[in-house]
């Protein structure tokens, strides 16, 4: 019997990235499409230029097929996984009526306002692309996390009129939606042509990207943690019932149909600050990596463990993207002196991240009442070694703190059987 493989799409803020695993869970080949930078004309703003979430998608297919040397009928199936909070307007024909919209836009924290008469349907990036790789207007209910009518008891629309009217979406202007495990459509010969996935493949929902990292990291227990490094920083552990009135933590979907998990605060634009201070470096930090046959990541890590815990009393705040109940809050940087350079800024910035979290793993776990006793880290910034490092010395995390790569593209595979 020949082996038999699955793909999973995995849509970011900054790439998409598609995974191919075979059934015992090795991955075969990766591909990666790059977003350009986002439009951003003002601090409320931030769109998606062109069609960037398909090319993206098309340029990742393209890069993984390249590399698979087998039968293209042995793939049996691809698991869609987008980032939640983002909005698409939609023509009547499914394509764009306008920039598609980040969930780092202002907009996507009110409900929905219907200024363009050409949009006929309002989704999710995951519903944008379940229509352009299967031709349907379907879409999985846990990408729905926000400004949304959803029923979180009934994980589906809500039938409530008064709900319906405060996110001001009527209901024919929303695509249908599935449990997470269920077939949205098969792979339409237009896609096939532009992604390079077989036609006729199924695709199969999954859920928003960070309760797939959740599923992928292996969060099915009541004593696991799981914090994802992404450009937002997410901190998840496993749920039960609907809580009443949480004050430092709320319930999202999980992966697993009527099951939920509980997301404490994070940090918006958290890891994205990282790459906001290698690229302000630029050539010169480039420059000096190339001379010691590093990567600059590989060069901020080396310098950054030289400098010592606490950076001689250089401090960040990490508000570069403030919630948006709070706009007078800025991110800061304090207590430079003339012995410092980029080392001390770059380690003050993951020392950062790793207190804020702290700080807020403890307001949720005291709630609770509970604590977990493993933590696992996942996303592209578990790759940080630095950091990585720093989070078991934070009195919190003292157990067991395991890195993870490469977890949203398992967890849709597991979505997948």
């Amino acid at each position: 019997m020949s082996k038999k493989y699955i793909i999973g799409i995995d849509g970011g803020s900054q790439s998409t990235k598609v995974v191919m695993y075979d059934l015992e869970g090795n991955v075969v080949c990766e591909g990666k499409g790059l977003l350009q930078p986002m439009h951003t004309p003002d601090a409320d703003t931030a769109e998606h230029p062109d069609d960037d979430l398909w090319a993206s998608l098309c340029f990742a297919g393209h890069d993984l097929m390249s590399q698979f040397a087998g039968n293209k009928e042995d793939i049996v199936g691809i698991g869609l996984g987008s980032i939640r909070c983002c909005r698409a307007l939609l023509k009547a024909d499914g394509t764009p009526a306008a920039p598609l919209i980040s969930w780092q836009d202002a907009r996507v924290t009110r409900p929905y306002e219907h200024t363009n008469p050409d949009v006929a349907y309002v989704t999710s990036f995951s519903g944008y692309l379940t229509h352009r790789l299967t031709g349907e207007f379907k879409d999985n209910i846990a990408n729905y996390f926000g400004q949304w009518p959803v029923d979180y008891k009934t994980w589906a629309w809500s039938e409530d009129a008064a709900v319906m009217e405060k996110f001001n979406i009527p209901r024919h202007m929303l695509f249908d939606v599935q449990m997470p495990g269920t077939v949205l459509g098969h792979i339409t010969p237009q896609a096939a042509l532009a992604t390079h996935f077989p036609a006729g493949l199924p695709v199969v929902c999954t859920t928003s990207d960070k309760p797939v990292e959740a599923l992928g990291a292996g969060l099915l227990d009541d004593e696991t943690a799981v914090i994802s490094l992404g450009t937002y920083i997410a901190l998840m552990m496993n749920g039960k019932a609907l809580p009443k009135d949480p004050v430092a933590y709320w319930p999202i979907m999980s992966s697993i149909p009527q099951t939920l998990l509980y997301e404490g605060y994070g940090i918006r634009k958290g890891m994205w600050t990282v790459s906001w201070l290698r690229d302000m470096l630029g050539e010169s930090l480039i420059q000096d990596a190339r001379a010691q046959d590093l990567s600059p990541e590989d060069l901020l890590n080396k310098k950054a463990s030289s400098v010592p815990p606490g950076c001689n009393g250089l401090m960040t705040v990490l508000d570069w993207l403030t919630n948006p109940w709070e706009p007078y809050k800025r991110g800061i940087m304090i207590g430079f002196d003339s012995s410092m350079d980029y080392a001390w800024i770059y380690r003050s910035i993951l020392e950062s991240v790793a207190l804020t979290l702290k700080n807020n793993y403890d307001n949720m776990c005291n709630e609770m009442n509970h604590f977990a006793k493993h933590v696992i880290i996942t996303g592209g910034g578990s790759n940080r070694i630095c950091l990585c490092r720093f989070l078991p010395t934070c009195s919190t995390f003292r157990h067991a703190v395991t890195p993870l790569t490469v977890v949203q593209a398992w967890g849709q595979r597991l979505i997948q059987g």
